[in-house]
């Protein structure tokens, strides 16, 4: 079985893990880093999203093989307080309810304001793909946007 040296929120971490093995597994289950969920299976949902070189990627599908030379960051890596604009942001507008996918939330969101500082409804709309089951869609979208104006 390889041995893959991976760069994880800034720290270089050492796995043993076969070469097809999804990037979430390996975050979960040989780093223990349990923000990043398993949603769906097939890179639908987005529960699973998770940053690779500063972009927002679906984990559940991306072969651990392919982020050896990258730098990885989940959502425990995103601040080290909780403190990052979104995360605050969704705490003050309550945007969960479950839970379950708002760490994949907030992660495409902040791979979008790191690309589009202050979006539009449409344009938040166009790249928050990720699926919330409790319909939080409306407060994901206006915590976006207090994220947008606590970062100026």
């Amino acid at each position: 079985m390889p041995n893959y040296s991976l760069s994880v929120n800034g720290k270089t971490m050492s796995v043993e893990a076969d070469e097809d093995t999804p990037l979430l597994w390996v975050l979960r289950d040989h780093l223990n880093l349990l923000g990043t969920k398993f949603g769906c299976g097939i890179a639908q949902c987005g529960a699973c999203t998770v940053h690779v070189n500063g972009s927002a990627m679906r984990s559940c599908v991306f072969p651990v093989s392919a982020v050896a030379d990258n730098e990885i960051t989940t959502i425990e890596g995103l601040s080290n307080k909780g403190d990052h604009p979104l995360q605050e942001a969704w705490i003050e507008l309550d945007v969960s309810q479950c839970g379950y996918c708002q760490a994949g939330q907030i992660m495409a969101a902040s791979s979008l304001l790191k690309d589009n500082p202050n979006p539009s409804d449409e344009e938040i709309d166009a790249v928050m793909t990720n699926i919330c089951r409790c319909g939080t869609h409306v407060r994901i979208r206006k915590a976006i946007h207090l994220a947008a104006e606590k970062s100026v």
